[in-house]
């Protein structure tokens, strides 16, 4: 086909940091790319915005290990490309009840995976990180070496720069209206809210927060895709023990199973203030966001109370920014192709449940392999096809609890 401002090898569609990882594969293996974002590049509506992402190779799904270890090198990989940073390297710490069934099956990944790993009791927390950590007698710990903060702007900008020097078309404030499949040349027509039509051979659709509403739009299908928005939460350090807290000593990245489950990243964005979040939120229509006001802290002020030694103060967060999930009904990823009039030319990537930053890397590279070759080198997508949802509204089969605290907007 001739050359045409109009016409490309691959489309995508969302710009956030799966859309921008993806743009990024698919540019560098040479295909004319196409970055659609309905906002402004780098917006703070979505999921890929704000100062810090955890990343962590302890799951209770073996599945995601390796795809955390091969996006950390990944990560590297790209920071090296662009000549900054954004993967700073911390341990990993989990911590919680000794039967808690989340962290016991962390701990058999860990030995499943060879994930190199320690699992200690309160006296050895507290030895191991000098008093800043204490965690109750009936509580075990599990000490990594793969763990650390992303700084996801930053990232997402990185992606984008990288895939805009490989040639890669990118349009921001272009909201996709639909994608229409193309009966006379093949491929897809993607149709922008003003009138423009862009023609692709496949599409790779990563909507976030926004693919329900546009897969339902495109093909009829109702995802089981909730969006929640969720409160980042910094809390300050008392006066005098900054620097124990601090990114680079070796405070770790942490979170804490159990009823909250809590997560956390060492003191690096704002001086002297440590994250601490509770992984949960409420039900919302991305569209029409409440804007807060968030999760009580309540539950956090009592967690913090006993597990920093008086070294943070609980009074309450001094900082708080709002984000959204992409929630499935079991916390696990949608990777699939749309599939229906559409076969094997649009490809979907969605419901990343708030934990998939971390993954980015390779999320981007599985979508360019199922867009160009029809299949995913090295990784096993069973768990993340569509159909599993038809074969269990709940998905995929899970005997330890979940993680994810779920609020509906009602119950405010």
């Amino acid at each position: 086909m001739e050359y045409s401002s109009h016409h490309f090898d691959v489309i995508v569609v969302g710009a956030g940091i799966m859309g921008s990882s993806t743009a990024y594969q698919l540019a560098k293996r040479g295909q004319k790319t196409l970055l659609l974002e309905q906002f402004d590049f780098l917006h703070h509506r979505g999921s890929s915005h704000g100062e810090s992402r955890t990343i962590r190779a302890t799951y209770p799904e073996d599945y995601y290990c390796d795809m955390v270890m091969e996006s950390s090198q990944s990560w590297e990989q790209a920071q090296s490309e662009i000549g900054y940073k954004v993967y700073f390297k911390a341990q990993q710490f989990d911590m919680g009840p000794s039967d808690n069934k989340s962290l016991l099956s962390v701990i058999s990944s860990c030995e499943r995976k060879s994930l190199p790993h320690q699992v200690l009791d309160g006296q050895q927390v507290a030895d191991r990180f000098s008093g800043r950590i204490n965690i109750p007698e009936s509580w075990v710990g599990v000490l990594t070496e793969v763990g650390g903060v992303i700084k996801p702007t930053k990232a997402v900008s990185m992606f984008q720069a990288l895939a805009f020097q490989k040639g890669a078309v990118l349009r921001d404030n272009m909201e996709v209206k639909n994608i229409v499949k193309d009966e006379a040349r093949g491929g897809v027509n993607v149709v922008v809210a003003n009138g423009e039509e862009y023609w692709g051979k496949k599409c790779v659709v990563t909507a976030g927060a926004w693919m329900g509403k546009l897969v339902k739009t495109v093909s009829g299908l109702e995802l089981p895709i909730q969006a929640l928005e969720t409160t980042v939460c910094y809390w300050r350090i008392k006066e005098g023990h900054e620097a124990k807290f601090a990114i680079g000593s070796d405070f770790p990245t942490f979170a804490s199973y159990g009823e909250p489950y809590i997560y956390g990243t060492p003191s690096l964005e704002f001086p002297g203030l440590i994250k601490i979040a509770v992984h949960g939120g409420y039900t919302c229509d991305p569209d029409k966001r409440p804007w807060g006001p968030g999760i009580s802290s309540d539950s956090m002020k009592e967690w913090i109370k006993g597990r920093f030694s008086g070294l943070v103060d609980y009074g309450g967060p001094v900082a708080t920014q709002l984000c959204m999930y992409s929630m499935t009904p079991d916390g696990d990823f949608v990777i699939d192709f749309l599939g229906g009039e559409f076969g094997k030319d649009v490809v979907i990537g969605g419901g990343f449940s708030g934990h998939g930053f971390k993954m980015a890397p390779v999320v981007g590279r599985i979508l360019a392999d199922l867009a160009l070759s029809g299949e995913a080198k090295g990784v096993d997508l069973k768990h993340f096809r569509i159909q599993r949802f038809q074969e269990n509204p709940e998905g995929n089969v899970k005997d330890y609890e979940d993680q994810v605290t779920l609020h509906q907007i009602t119950g405010r």
